[in-house]
């Protein structure tokens, strides 16, 4: 199992679904809708009963009008009930598939990261040893983040902001980066954010200055 599977898993079973079934995704036609109590029905494109949708269940809350098709997943309630789910208008992109571009996108800035470190260590520029600790301290970034996320489901100890910055600042960055959007954990949160990504500059200032004669030979002298 490769480390992208394996976040991806981490990922699902932080975000479990709870109270309905889902299937795969269809297209319909807004048949029916009550403005006031914000629900109404779709009328499948390719024959079928009527689906009830409520305004909650539409990728932005902007109203629906008649005969305007949408695309939808089925699924049911508590009850058995079929209705509709995760509904999106032409042009609109499901919320989840923003969601996972975003992890697509931390993945492929921390491999570039760990690429551009594995070729320093092919290069000779840089010692094995970097390479390892990079991995290292990202895994274990990950755990923490992973521990912070549990904490707050249970309202429990909470690790300090501050020990995340630090992970980040010595080189647990990508591990952070990949944490933050498959574990949707500080992720949306500015502040913490904006001090986040100080540290990945800060940390990759350190590691361009390692490729200099005089910060190549501290850090020689130091693995030494």
């Amino acid at each position: 199992m490769n480390f992208y599977v394996f976040f991806a898993d981490i990922g699902n079973i932080s975000n479990q679904h709870t109270g309905s079934t889902h299937y795969m995704r269809a297209k319909g036609k807004i048949t029916s809708w009550n403005d006031e109590k914000g629900f109404g029905f779709i009328t499948p494109l390719d024959g079928g009963k009527q689906i009830f949708v409520h305004i909650k269940a539409f990728n932005s809350r902007k109203r629906p009008s008649l005969n305007q098709v949408v695309t939808y997943t089925e699924s049911t309630d508590k009850r058995g009930r079929p209705r509709a789910e995760e509904v999106t208008r032409a042009g609109e992109v499901l919320f989840k598939d923003r969601k996972q571009s975003k992890n697509a996108y931390a993945f492929l800035i921390a491999i570039i990261f760990i690429t551009i470190v594995s070729l320093s260590v092919l290069s000779n520029t840089i010692p094995f040893v970097i390479l390892a600790y990079y991995l290292m301290v990202s895994i274990i970034t990950f755990c923490w983040y992973w521990k912070d996320k549990s904490a707050a489901q249970r309202d429990d100890w909470r690790t300090p902001e501050s020990t995340l910055h630090l992970l980040s600042l010595i080189g647990g960055w990508p591990g952070g980066l990949i944490a933050q959007q498959v574990l949707r954990h500080k992720s949306k949160k500015q502040s913490f954010r904006t001090v986040f990504w100080i540290t990945v500059l800060l940390n990759c200032g350190v590691f361009i200055w390692f490729h200099t004669p005089e910060g190549g030979m501290i850090l020689n002298s130091f693995v030494s």
